[in-house]
C-alpha cells in the first residue's frame, strides 16, 4: 500500500521552510498544503519595491525556503519531486513539492540540525581562517545546486570594500530607500523585519527615514569586510526567475554547510542591489555570468538569538482559496 504523508508532517515541513533567510527578514513566501504536496508561492505584498525592484532577492529567498523543504523531507525519510513554475496562469506559484516514498540519490538530512541553528551574523568574526578543504566543501555545495561560488582573493578585497562603501552611500542617499528600510524595522513581536527594541522602534524608524547615515554604515561595513576571513560571491550563468530560485537553494546549502562546520555569514549585497555597481563587481571578480549574492563568512564570536518568524496561520493559504494573481 502506498504511504501518504499526514497533515502534521506537511505542516512541520512548512515550519522548517520558514527558517530560511530573506531580505530584511520580509519572509516573502506563502504555502498551500495539499493531500501529498506543498505549493510554494511568492508573496508580492512583501516585496521590497525600491531595494529589489525585479524581485530577484525575493525569489532567492523563496529558493532558500525550498531548500529547507527538501532538507526537512529528507530528515523525515521522504523522497520528493519538485516542479518549478507548474502553472503559467499563476506566476506567483513558484514550485509544487510532492512527497514520495522513493529514496533520493542525494541525502540532505545531514543539514537538518544546521537548518535549525543557522543565523545571519552581522558582528565581527574570529580571526580563524577556514581550511582549504572546508572552502572546497562550500564551492561544491553551490555547484550541486547549479550555481557557482567564488572564494574571493585578498588581491581584490580592497576594491570590493570600496564598491560596498559606494553602495552604502548611494542607497542611504535615497529618500525612497531609507523610507522602505524604516518600514521593516520592528519590535520582535511583529514576527518579521529587522528587529529593534520595541520601545525605541518609532525613534529608530524616524532616524532612518530622515537622516543619511551612508558614511557611518560604509565605515561599519568597511571594518566588517576587511576583518572577515572569507568574502564569497555566489553567481549564476543566467539571470532569470528560475535561476534565482536555484541560486536561493544554492545559497541555503552553502550557508548550512558552513553552519555544520561552525561558520555563519552575513551579506554585503550593496554592489548587486545598486544596478550601476553590479557590472563593476562582476568585472573585479572576473566571472562569466551574473553576481547574485556577496557574503562575508567566518566563525562567530558569540551565539545570537534567532530572528522572529511569522505565525503559521499568516503564511498558509486555505486549500479551497483561489489562486493568487
Amino acid at each position: 500500500m502506498e504511504m501518504r504523508p499526514d497533515q502534521e508532517t506537511l505542516t512541520t515541513l512548512v515550519q522548517n521552510a520558514t527558517l530560511a533567510p530573506s531580505s530584511h527578514n520580509t519572509q516573502p513566501w506563502l504555502f498551500r498544503i495539499q493531500e501529498c504536496s506543498i505549493e510554494l508561492y511568492a508573496d508580492p505584498s512583501r516585496a521590497l519595491v525600491v531595494n529589489d525592484p525585479d524581485q530577484r532577492e525575493l525569489m532567492i529567498s523563496c529558493g532558500c525556503a525550498l531548500m529547507n523543504l527538501r532538507i526537512g523531507a529528507a530528515h523525515a525519510g521522504w523522497g520528493y519531486r519538485i516542479e518549478l513554475f507548474p502553472d503559467t496562469e499563476t506566476p506567483d506559484l513558484l514550485a509544487r513539492f510532492e512527497l514520495q516514498e522513493e529514496e533520493l540519490a542525494c541525502d540532505l538530512s545531514g543539514l537538518f540540525d544546521a537548518m535549525l541553528l543557522r543565523r545571519t551574523y552581522r558582528n565581527r568574526f574570529t580571526s580563524e581562517t577556514p581550511a582549504e578543504a572546508l572552502q572546497d566543501t562550500l564551492r561544491e555545495a553551490a555547484h550541486l545546486e547549479g550555481a557557482h561560488l567564488e572564494v574571493l582573493a585578498e588581491s581584490v578585497r580592497d576594491e570590493l570594500i570600496e564598491l560596498v562603501k559606494r553602495g552604502d552611500n548611494l542607497q542611504w542617499d535615497s529618500d525612497a530607500w531609507r523610507n522602505e528600510l524604516s518600514q521593516w524595522l520592528h519590535g520582535s513581536r511583529r514576527g518579521d523585519g529587522l528587529t529593534v527594541p520595541g520601545l525605541v522602534a518609532p525613534l529608530v524608524r524616524g532616524v532612518v527615514r530622515h537622516f543619511d547615515m551612508g558614511k557611518s554604515m560604509a565605515s561599519q561595513d568597511n571594518l566588517l569586510a576587511s576583518e572577515s576571513p572569507l568574502l564569497l560571491l555566489l553567481w549564476s550563468k543566467r539571470d532569470a526567475r528560475e535561476d534565482w530560485l536555484r541560486v536561493g537553494q544554492a545559497l541555503q546549502r552553502v550557508l548550512l554547510e558552513g553552519q555544520r562546520h561552525g561558520m555563519q555569514a552575513s551579506y554585503l549585497n550593496q554592489p548587486i542591489q545598486v544596478p550601476a555597481l553590479r557590472p563593476e563587481l562582476e568585472s573585479i571578480c572576473q566571472i562569466d555570468g551574473h553576481a547574485q549574492m556577496l557574503l562575508r563568512m567566518g566563525f562567530p564570536e558569540e551565539t545570537l538569538p534567532a530572528s522572529p518568524r511569522r505565525k503559521l496561520d499568516d503564511i498558509l493559504l486555505d486549500t479551497a482559496s483561489p489562486d493568487l494573481d
